[in-house]
């Protein structure tokens, strides 16, 4: 009975969690370890894979340790543990100021179980817990009186018929990202391809584009977690690249550079997995 007890836990802790107030994830780590153990780091990927389309409030995550060693090593331990998953979610986009706790717990004690399932006890205690709380939904807008109609927004295709000047940066609207991948989301794909047949139309101009990654510190770009390189910012770029050739725009009138993140926009995150291309020459 308590064989079955401990096969249903594992079964339980290996999938993610969900409820209308937080999704939640569980790692595990070896004995006396805080790096994450490969498997263990696909699981959790595949969860931070998960949050692209959650609003997300807060981030909180728990390291914990199992019974064996000194109070004072556990606790540095759990911390490690705790830190270690910080970090792999700051590699992967997801901002630190979503982060709000990251805690060392110490040890679990152990239950009081049969002798033969302590080491499978311990080593579900051997962990961090991660919660992630989405945001409330906002309630519906009470309707007003109608107002003066503002001007529509002009589209990015739009903007490129325009009058374009050499110096002018074009920020491609509606175009996201998954985030720590260079391919853009299904939702993107028909604005792109309008964006791509307006730089066909428009032979006399001249751009780079630029990548963009949101959510890294000191500057250093993301991981993409397809080649598993830290140069996700340039991939984007290279893939818009690769994507406007395909669609028949000349290569000599382009070239891609990763811009890191150094230039965020300071809003929602999300806007700074972006592209846009700056205009180098404009023929007359």
């Amino acid at each position: 009975m308590n064989k079955l007890l401990v096969l249903i836990l594992l079964a339980l802790n290996s999938v993610f969690v969900f409820s209308q107030k937080e999704l939640t994830h569980v790692v595990y780590f070896d004995t006396d370890k805080y790096i994450l153990p490969p498997t263990e780091e696909n699981r959790l990927l595949l969860f931070i894979s998960t949050l692209t389309d959650v609003n997300i409030e807060a981030i909180s995550i728990f390291g914990f340790c199992d019974d064996r060693g000194a109070d004072t090593y556990n606790l540095k331990l759990s911390q490690q543990r705790a830190d270690a998953i910080k970090a792999i979610f700051s590699s992967n986009e997801i901002s630190d100021e979503l982060i709000t706790n990251v805690d060392g717990k110490g040890e679990i004690l152990l239950k009081i179980v049969e002798e033969k399932n302590i080491l499978k006890i311990r080593g579900l205690n051997r962990k961090v817990e991660i919660i992630v709380t989405p945001k409330k939904p906002k309630p519906k807008p009470v309707k007003k009186k109608p107002v003066a109609k503002v001007p529509k927004k002009k589209t990015t295709p739009e903007v490129i018929k325009g009058d374009i000047k050499v110096g002018d940066k074009i920020v491609f609207e509606n175009i996201l990202f998954k985030t720590g991948y260079s391919q853009v989301t299904y939702s993107s794909k028909k604005t792109l391809e309008a964006i791509a047949k307006a730089l066909v139309e428009r032979e006399d101009i001249y751009f780079t584009i630029q990548g963009h990654v949101c959510c890294t510190q000191y500057s250093r770009d993301a991981v993409d977690r397809k080649t598993k390189k830290r140069n996700l910012s340039e991939a984007r770029a290279k893939y818009v690249y690769d994507y406007f050739a395909k669609k028949g725009v000349d290569k000599k009138r382009m070239r891609h550079l990763g811009m890191r993140r150094k230039f965020p926009l300071g809003g929602d995150p999300k806007y700074d997995r972006r592209v846009e291309i700056l205009i180098t020459y404009v023929g007359k």
